[in-house]
């Protein structure tokens, strides 16, 4: 399947863990009443991306781990809208968005590529 034996040695869960505590980061300094709103939706967001990873991984089996790592993509794709509308909303400065953008993209093709080597 796959050439390494723990999903902790995946380049994609490894960006998408980066991504996670970047993400947590940030949030922490969005406004208090935000705790419960954006902030936790991007949290839980962000965190569904290396935890499926890790999920598709376990069960060993080609459909599921592609199956997980389209639901990651999916949560990738949840950040980049959510940082977006963080950025909108003035919680996020211009360059700390580019920054979390930039390490959202690089784990979106981290596991887009993973994706296409697993369903070869």
């Amino acid at each position: 399947m796959v050439a390494v034996n723990t999903h902790r040695k995946l380049a994609a869960w490894e960006h998408c863990m980066e991504l996670t505590r970047e993400v947590y980061r940030a949030t922490g300094r969005f406004p208090i009443n935000e705790r419960y709103g954006l902030s936790l939706q991007l949290q839980r967001a962000a965190v569904s991306t290396a935890a499926n990873i890790a999920e598709g991984y376990a069960r060993y089996g080609r459909q599921e781990l592609a199956h997980a790592l389209s639901i990651s993509l999916g949560s990738l794709a949840e950040v980049d809208t959510l940082l977006e509308m963080a950025s909108q909303l003035g919680y996020l400065a211009a360059d700390e968005h580019q920054r979390l953008s930039a390490l959202r993209d690089r784990a979106s093709r981290a596991t887009f590529g993973l994706q296409r080597k697993v369903r070869r």
